[in-house]
């Protein structure tokens, strides 16, 4: 139950703080589906504007469907994964649309040192979606095995953007 409860404030507190990153102040938040080889999840994230086109923030990735390894089901530490990260928003830096945004960015989290890129797109001022890709730099454990390899993988995150 406490991990239900957990699971439910991490996603509510991203709603609150979504918005489109428009530079120095802002914040922008992320809720979508993880989908990585050996299962999908629930990946949320908040992004805090520190420049004109620096942010940093913490993500949290969930995996729902966490395949068994010889026929062991993997515990909550297993699916569950926090990191801090920076980006390096390059929208306007391109000269895009004010509706889109680039960014890549590097992300430090419990399991490993990587770096993520990511695009979005809104909508209106309250509504886009983003589609974003991740992969390990350094792990932590050299020799990863098992359940190790979920959260130390090439992953991909599609989802929706907020503004509240």
């Amino acid at each position: 139950m406490k991990r239900i409860i957990t699971l439910i404030l991490v996603i509510t507190a991203s709603f609150a703080n979504a918005q489109a990153y428009k530079g120095k102040g802002d914040v922008k938040g992320q809720v979508g589906l993880n989908l990585q080889s050996g299962g999908t999840g629930i990946h949320v994230t908040s992004d805090f504007g520190i420049g004109e086109n620096m942010s940093f923030g913490f993500t949290a990735t969930y995996l729902l469907n966490a395949q068994r390894i010889l026929d062991v089901k993997p515990a909550f530490e297993d699916r569950a994964d926090i990191k801090a990260r920076f980006n390096a928003n390059l929208g306007n830096v391109f000269k895009l649309d004010s509706k889109m945004d680039i960014y890549p960015g590097l992300d430090l989290g419990l399991r490993n040192f990587g770096a993520h890129v990511g695009f979005r797109y809104f909508f209106t001022d309250g509504f886009g979606i983003y589609a974003e890709g991740g992969a390990p730099l350094a792990k932590y454990d050299t020799e990863v095995n098992g359940f190790e390899n979920y959260n130390n993988q090439f992953v991909f995150n599609i989802g929706a953007s907020f503004n509240l």
